[in-house]
C-alpha cells in the first residue's frame, strides 16, 4: 500500500477544510521531518522567492525556518478548492533573535496526487513588525485549540 495522506482527492468541503487545518498543525509541530511527510519525494514549492525540490530541501528549509522565526504559530484558512487543489490564506506570528516580532501574511496554492500527498505548493508572503502586545496567536500549546477564533474572526 502507497503512503497516503487522508482525506485524498478529490475533495468535498469538509475534506478541503480538514486538510487545511491538518496542514496548520503539523506546522505549527516545528518537525520539519513530520511536516515533510505530507509532500510527494520530488514536491515543488515556490516560497516567496526560493525554489525547492523534493522532501531532503523541505526539511532543510523548515529547520531553517524554524531557526529564525522563534515562537512561530500559524493560522491558515480555506479559500478555495476543486478536485486535487485547495487554495489557503494564512498568518503566522514569530519574532528575531532581536526579540522583534511580525506577522507574516499569505497564499498558498496546493495541489495534490492521488495519494492525498501534496506535489505542488505555490506561496506568496509579506511580512510586517507588529509589537509584541499586538499578537493575535496567542495559544498557549503547538497545536490551536478548536475554540480558538479563525482567521476571519481575530481579522486577519
Amino acid at each position: 500500500m502507497k503512503n497516503q495522506k487522508k482525506p485524498l482527492p478529490p475533495f468535498n468541503l469538509e475534506d478541503a477544510k480538514l486538510k487545511a487545518r491538518l496542514a496548520e498543525n503539523a506546522w505549527n509541530s516545528k518537525d520539519s521531518n513530520k511536516i515533510s511527510l505530507a509532500y510527494t519525494k520530488n514536491c515543488f514549492w515556490r516560497n516567496r522567492d526560493e525554489f525547492i525540490k523534493g522532501r531532503e530541501e523541505i526539511v532543510e528549509f523548515l529547520e531553517k525556518k524554524f531557526k529564525n522565526e522563534l515562537e512561530y504559530k500559524l493560522i491558515k484558512e480555506l479559500w478555495s478548492y476543486d478536485k486535487n487543489r485547495i487554495a489557503v490564506r494564512f498568518a503566522y506570528e514569530w519574532h528575531d533573535e532581536k526579540n522583534q516580532w511580525y506577522r507574516s501574511y499569505g497564499n498558498e496554492n496546493w495541489e495534490f496526487d492521488e495519494n492525498g500527498l501534496m506535489q505542488k505548493r505555490l506561496a506568496s508572503i509579506n511580512d510586517i513588525k507588529i509589537n509584541k502586545e499586538d499578537r493575535k496567536l496567542l495559544w498557549e500549546t503547538d497545536i490551536r485549540p478548536d475554540d480558538y477564533p479563525c482567521m476571519s474572526k481575530l481579522g486577519l
